[in-house]
């Protein structure tokens, strides 16, 4: 099977669909290839990632609450096809492009893609808390969309309740400068201090108000 870069487009444009790791994809859209190399080609040498260490943190990281995930709430995450623990790649299974990619091809909102979005994300937040887990890479790209359902990726940037707090700059090398730039204009705290999961949460949130409506940020702020 060939599998080639997957990026997210609009018009002419074209980005990496992911910060930390190697996007790929099949001809036709069916398999999503999770590839934690730090590919210059692709990140176009804007790569954040870089150390050796975090990038292996990274990936031991997705591996645990994506496999978590699946085995507790198999229904809210794409199929695990394969692994690939010596390339370190993981095969999902999925059924064209990504949520986001999708209101980017239909130039559309996210309820023309898929009506009842915002529940099924909440019933994904709710599955997480019930984990214990803070998960942060909440952008519409980390959700495909499979027979009408929401599928959640990206446990790289995720946390279990009783891990020990950090501070955004310690995570700072795998969030977007864009959005650091947004967390800083919202951000009531120091950005070298270490702050509680649900105070992380929160900003989170608030940096996302840009990619979702603000009665979805509301709702989504009040699960604990």
């Amino acid at each position: 099977m060939i599998y080639n870069y997957y990026y997210n487009k609009s018009g002419d444009a074209s980005w990496r669909n992911n910060l930390v790791y190697t996007s790929l994809v099949n001809e036709s859209q069916t398999v999503f290839v999770k590839w934690y190399h730090n590919d210059t080609e692709y990140h176009n040498g804007k790569n954040q990632v870089v150390d050796p260490e975090l990038m292996d943190e990274k990936w031991n990281r997705e591996l645990k609450y994506l496999k978590l995930m699946h085995g507790a709430y198999s229904s809210l995450v794409p199929k695990i096809l394969d692994i690939d623990e010596k390339h370190r790649k993981i095969y999902l299974e999925i059924d064209g492009p990504d949520f986001w990619q999708r209101s980017l091809d239909g130039k559309c909102t996210f309820d023309a893609v898929l009506p009842d979005w915002q529940e099924q994300m909440i019933d994904i937040v709710k599955a997480h808390k019930k984990l214990g887990l803070h998960k942060y890479s909440m952008h519409p790209s980390s959700y495909f969309v499979v027979n009408g359902r929401l599928k959640s990726i990206n446990y790289f940037f995720t946390y279990h309740k009783d891990e020990p707090f950090v501070s955004v700059k310690d995570v700072e090398s795998h969030i977007h400068v864009d959005r650091q730039f947004k967390m800083r204009n919202v951000i009531p705290f120091a950005w070298d201090s270490k702050q509680s999961w649900e105070t992380m949460d929160d900003l989170c949130w608030e940096s996302f108000r840009s990619n979702y409506p603000d009665d979805f940020i509301d709702k989504v702020k009040c699960i604990k």
